[in-house]
């Protein structure tokens, strides 16, 4: 048997995988890209980029970070018509919606 911290892991990445394919569905784009930013660590979110939503996701974040960012931006989307997967909706309750942020790219 793998130790707690394996398990959480995997958890942590098959809702992950979860999150994406919801994202999928809505024509949200994921991206995963080192993001830098002086001083603190920044997991990512969400964003329009040319009218298109996209969330950009720390490539260096923990697994559990990327699924708490992309969780936080779903979010801010109506999921009550989406199908979602056991346990994915209850996780998806318990976690805040991100404020928008609108990034214009020339």
């Amino acid at each position: 048997m793998a130790p707690p911290e394996a398990r959480m892991q995997l958890d942590a990445n098959t809702l992950l995988g979860q999150l994406e394919e919801v994202a999928r569905g809505l024509d949200i784009q994921v991206r995963y890209e080192m993001i830098k930013r002086e001083g603190t660590f920044y997991p990512g979110g969400l964003c329009r980029l040319k009218g298109e939503y996209v969330v950009i996701v720390n490539s260096k974040a923990a697994a559990e970070d990327k699924a708490q960012t992309l969780a936080k931006a779903l979010n801010r989307f109506d999921l009550s018509q989406v199908y979602l997967r056991p346990g994915l909706r209850d996780y998806l309750d318990k976690v805040p919606q991100q404020e928008e942020l609108v990034l214009e790219e020339e």
